[in-house]
């Protein structure tokens, strides 16, 4: 059927479903995910494995930021390079035996944080800087769409993980929960890469290992983009967001087991925390396909304030339907940050050097991630409560989602227009 006829919508799905699959289970394995979002059911089992504070343990995710950091400015360079299948393919194994160095962890914590900054980076081509830009080579009209369902599998490990670590643990203790997280990229991730990961009909240029581009998007050069001032607003706002989602993620089953809740009780309610980022995501993904976007992200990404606002008025007793609104309500936003990042990124610029800009994008705002938590453990250090960290989240959650509307209206990027040979994608 010919693109830009009324059903290229249909199209789109038809020829990339599998696509999305793979991204989906990319999205839900990628290390900067299981890692963060497994963390809070983590925090009691090593203090009590290791002696280890809070505020120290807290750490290991600036640690993890900084791997993320280093990870995602090398992918864009690894893909342009060797390629997306095959950066990806050796990149998923690789993540999967560096969970090993986890198995034998003792003594001084900064073991731990040196490991959680190393696994990233065995990971580089397994971030979220390769599965949106799989998703972008696939998908335009639908792109947010495309991206808000690739990106709920972050979505799925936040539902599912914690509980499942639990359980593990507690049946296990602490090496069954690296061995689950170190088998998952390998066992669902890999075979799908393997069979399915091909460059798709968007991508900027042809790539030796997928078929020639169908119709090639222009774009904005790197080193134009980077002197933009959008290019920067959306930095400073998605960082102000993810700075705090980060310590509303790594601090929630502390903070509902302070307020009386079993282990059980506070991983289940944090649950809800995966389930409200899968249907923030979705929201925001298809409203961002027919809505001014910095609109949509103003609303969605300002929901973890509300949340922050009722975690910091709970007491102990205080009713569980009130704890899980408030963590639903940060879900809400904390599933919108990445697709639309990822979205605004190609629609203002363009598909000629996303995975630069994006990776560059990326790395700033897990700076932002890894800088928080020093923040945040000198703040608990210093009161022994999380109240200030829930304040930081909602300034934090109010301002980004504020500069985002100063972006203006989507910028419509020059491009060649299609010739007939380019009217039917090969499919994958």
């Amino acid at each position: 059927m010919v693109q830009g006829s009324g059903d290229q919508p249909v199209n789109e799905f038809r020829r990339g479903w599998r696509v999305l699959l793979l991204a989906l289970a990319g999205a839900a394995t990628t290390v900067s995910v299981t890692l963060l979002y497994s963390f809070g059911a983590l925090v009691l089992p090593l203090q009590a494995a290791h002696g280890w504070g809070r505020a120290e343990l807290q750490l290991a995710i600036s640690a993890l930021s900084a791997g993320v950091v280093v990870a995602s400015q090398m992918a864009g360079w690894f893909n342009l390079r060797w390629g997306l299948r095959r950066v990806t393919l050796v990149s998923l194994v690789a993540l999967s035996l560096s969970f090993l160095v986890l198995l034998p962890l003792k003594g001084s914590v900064w073991w731990l944080y040196l490991a959680y900054f190393g696994v990233p980076i065995a990971g580089v081509g397994a971030t979220f800087v390769t599965w949106t830009e799989l998703v972008n080579q696939w998908f335009e009209r639908h792109r947010g769409f495309a991206l808000a369902l690739v990106l709920c599998g972050s979505g799925l490990s936040a539902a599912l993980l914690p509980a499942a670590l639990t359980a593990v643990i507690g049946r296990w203790g602490l090496q069954a929960a690296w061995l689950l997280m170190g088998a998952l990229p390998l066992v669902l991730t890999w075979p799908l890469a393997l069979a399915w990961l091909r460059t798709g009909p968007y991508a900027a240029r042809a790539a030796s290992e997928g078929p020639v581009p169908a119709q090639p998007r222009a774009g904005v050069a790197f080193a134009e983009a980077v002197r933009t001032r959008r290019y920067w607003t959306i930095n400073l706002g998605l960082t102000l967001v993810v700075a705090a989602v980060v310590g509303v993620v790594s601090n929630t089953v502390p903070i509902l087991r302070d307020l009386g809740l079993s282990a059980a009780e506070a991983s289940s309610v944090f649950g809800v925390f995966g389930l409200a980022l899968m249907a923030g995501r979705l929201a925001s993904g298809a409203l961002i396909d027919r809505f001014w976007p910095p609109g949509i992200a103003a609303v969605v990404l300002s929901m973890p304030a509300v949340g922050c606002a009722l975690l910091w008025l709970a007491t102990p007793g205080v009713p569980l339907p009130w704890l899980v609104l408030a963590v639903a309500l940060a879900g809400v936003g904390a599933g919108a940050e990445f697709d639309l990042s990822a979205f605004l990124v190609a629609h203002y610029f363009g598909l000629r050097d996303y995975g630069r800009l994006f990776g560059l994008h990326l790395g700033l705002i897990t700076l932002g991630a890894m800088l928080a938590p020093f923040l945040f453990a000198a703040m608990y250090q210093a009161s022994g409560r999380y109240d200030f960290m829930l304040g930081y989240g909602i300034v934090a959650c109010t301002l980004g989602p504020l500069l985002l509307l100063t972006l203006g209206r989507p910028r419509l990027l020059a491009e060649p227009a299609p010739s007939a040979a380019h009217c039917a994608p090969a499919a994958p």
